[in-house]
């Protein structure tokens, strides 16, 4: 029971990534706004996840996994009831930040728990497939339930199915209890990281030079910052072990939440598909996360995360090529959705397992800051590209290509 109570806190955590983006013409009829205030309304929910994701899991090592867990669970539910009241665009898009926050410390919590409910690496690996297919099916469900939501009752139905299921994961939870860590947090790091990612994507969204000079500032003050820091967001050593995994988790995100943003668009604005029937559409892609974590957790139980992440890198690259040259969608957005289920979560899994004693949470946290990064940029980029879905075919290509010969330079040093 406690695997559903923060697997099922999670699904709400994945779900608000994608169920908002089948709900944007509703959106732009009922409130109004440019094509950039739709992309703000999506993404101030993955730029502030993003940047909050470092201080989620530095809060859950420090002050104990399931008490930041049930906090991130009662503000998530709280925070999306103000969403669907929201009376224009301007407090909604600052809502669904807060929203983002909340969501951060509850996957801080989660990854916390994952790794003290399972500390041994086998299960730990087979508990993170089950859990990855647990919450996959947020990403089958997102498009699908939003779309059904929207016909029936507009944009703020969406975000009315949270609250009854946060009460549940905290009633299945109540009882859960975490030791305190002693690892401090410095909250001048957290507050640099949040404002550099929103200068980052205010400047490509509405490609502000000015947002990206500041941007580039908050970048150069957060690195100085970081370096004497007493206590780092980024724990010594750990970028230069897992760059490969964080670069792959910015990519994969980045086609993926592209992806769905550009072809929403097509299949409502020039397909003119109705919200259920565009959320029909996307089930080719999002279906494969439900049932294929349980083998991809397998697999790296027995080889390792690295084969699964290859593998599926080399498929989301073979899906987003052949849905810029050709007008089938349905096959390749299904090759799309097994390349993602493939290296998500092995790539939680690697993470997890590789993180100092202690920092499962910040750790956790990593990955998924740089994967939302990817996310945020994946809105922000491909809504003004002119080939979208084939620029992120050969970003993701060159990507599987380097994390190939990362993990061939790796193989030879433990050989060696």
């Amino acid at each position: 029971m406690r695997m559903f109570g923060f697997s099922l806190a999670y699904f709400l955590v994945i779900l608000d990534t994608t169920v908002l983006t089948i709900a944007l013409p509703d959106l732009r009829a009922s409130l109004g706004g440019s094509l950039a205030g739709q992309q703000w309304a999506v993404n101030a929910y993955t730029v502030a996840f993003a940047a909050a994701l470092l201080t989620g899991g530095a809060v859950a090592d420090r002050y104990g996994a399931a008490r930041v867990f049930k906090l991130g669970v009662a503000a998530f539910g709280a925070v999306s009831l103000l969403c669907a009241a929201a009376p224009a665009l301007g407090p909604l898009i600052g809502l669904r930040a807060l929203l983002g926050v909340a969501a951060a410390l509850c996957t801080g919590g989660s990854l916390g728990l994952l790794a003290e409910l399972f500390p041994e690496p086998a299960a730990r690996a087979r508990a993170t497939g089950l859990w990855a297919a647990i919450t996959g099916s947020a990403l089958a469900a997102g498009p699908l339930l939003g779309g059904l939501l929207v016909d029936v009752s507009g944009w703020r139905a969406v975000f009315l199915l949270n609250p009854p299921l946060a009460l549940v994961s905290l009633l299945v939870m109540r009882r859960v209890r975490s030791p305190r860590g002693v690892r401090g947090i410095d909250w001048q790091v957290q507050v640099l990281a949040c404002a550099f990612l929103g200068l980052v994507a205010e400047a490509l969204i509405d490609a502000s030079a000015l947002a990206g000079g500041l941007a580039l500032a908050a970048l150069a003050a957060l690195v100085a910052v970081e370096r004497r820091s007493h206590a780092p967001a980024l724990p010594g050593g750990l970028l230069a072990a897992t760059w490969p995994e964080l670069l792959a988790g910015v990519v994969a995100n980045f086609a993926f939440s592209g992806a769905l943003f550009v072809l929403t668009l097509l299949f409502q604005d020039t397909r003119h598909l109705t919200p259920t029937a565009a959320g029909l559409a996307f089930l080719p892609l999002t279906l494969p996360m439900t049932v294929n974590p349980l083998l991809t957790g397998r697999l790296v139980a027995r080889h390792g995360p690295r084969p699964a992440i290859l593998g599926g890198l080399a498929l989301i690259a073979a899906a987003l090529t052949g849905l810029a040259l050709t007008d089938l969608v349905a096959p390749w957005l299904l090759v799309m959705g097994f390349g993602l289920s493939f290296v998500l979560p092995a790539l939680m899994a690697g993470m997890v397992s590789s993180a100092p004693a202690g920092t499962a949470g910040t750790a956790g946290g990593v990955l998924n800051t740089f994967r939302q990064v990817g996310a945020t940029l994946g809105v922000a980029v491909m809504g003004v590209l002119g080939r979208p879905l084939l620029a992120a075919a050969v970003l993701t290509a060159l990507t599987c290509a380097c994390y190939g010969l990362a993990a061939a330079r790796a193989r030879r040093v433990r050989v060696s």
